[in-house]
């Protein structure tokens, strides 16, 4: 009977105490993995590609990774080799969206000073700043129309400037965007009757910005093409290897594995070392 209540007791103790216990374990990993996924819509939004759920973007990755590597163990018989292929196969959408995402902001670069004039026209004209963002929807440059499109829609059926405000922010996904936006939204709280130097600076600014951005990144494109062509060109070497059977076994034995892990990290570190060594500073994302 004592064992009984102690039982019990120990077991009401628990349940009281179970709130400060086991949920801000499953709130951290609940926000640790939305944070991760909100990284992966951050990205999707960057590249610009739309109706795709971060989760199953993610599920294609691993998908994509596990065939890579069933798909190199069948052709090339070292084990080694099919942990890094897979490696390699689920990382390469990745780097896509980046390149994506990275093509679609030296494009938006040379857009956003137009914006701003336009903006800013609309101003000089009498519109208040919501209207002057609604009439972009139909004179902003065609990369952006759409995103404009959206907040005007959103404008009329609301009329709530700050929600309006955030979507199109999260549709443009652009620092010069947000950069803009927040500049937008300072102007909407304070007021003030300095937005029109402001925006004309900005002008100045982005295109001064974006020349000297777009002459150095033409520069800087041979280092790129070097580290890629420098990344490859051993492992295409390694798969060609690895189809006769004496070179198979001999990857297949200890040394081989080590051999292989051992270049994998050699190649993932000069390949990031010349990237950073051919890549500019990048604005970050602002408010987000």
């Amino acid at each position: 009977m004592t064992v009984a209540i102690g039982l019990v007791l120990a077991a009401g103790v628990l349940l009281v105490v179970s709130p400060w216990l086991w949920p801000r374990d499953l709130e951290r990993r609940h926000a640790e993995r939305s944070r991760q996924l909100g990284a992966v819509a951050d990205l999707l939004a960057r590249a610009g590609v739309t109706g795709v759920a971060p989760a199953a973007f993610v599920a294609l990755v691993i998908l994509i990774g596990v065939a890579g590597a069933a798909l190199t163990l069948i052709l090339v018989p070292v084990l080694a080799l099919a942990p890094v292929a897979g490696v390699v196969a689920a990382v390469l959408p990745i780097l896509g969206l980046r390149a994506r995402a990275a093509a679609r902001r030296r494009a938006l670069r040379a857009v956003w000073p137009d914006v701003v004039d336009h903006l800013l026209s609309g101003i000089r004209s009498g519109l208040g700043l919501p209207q002057a963002i609604v009439s972009l929807a139909e004179a902003a440059p065609s990369a952006v129309q759409e995103p404009f499109r959206q907040f005007r829609r959103d404008y009329v059926r609301t009329a709530r400037f700050e929600e309006s405000l955030d979507t199109l922010k999260t549709n443009l996904a652009d620092p010069v965007a947000d950069r803009i936006i927040e500049t937008l939204r300072m102007a909407r709280e304070v007021g003030g009757t300095e937005l029109p130097t402001v925006l004309r600076s900005l002008s100045h600014y982005l295109r001064a910005d974006a020349a000297v951005r777009g002459e150095v990144d033409a520069r800087q494109s041979w280092v790129r093409a070097a580290a890629r062509l420098g990344v490859v060109a051993p492992w295409i070497v390694l798969v060609l290897l690895g189809t006769r059977p004496e070179a198979a076994a001999a990857y297949n034995s200890i040394g081989g594995a080590v051999l292989v892990v051992v270049g994998l990290a050699v190649t993932l570190v000069a390949y990031r070392l010349m990237i950073a060594l051919g890549r500019l500073p990048e604005e970050g994302r602002w408010f987000r």
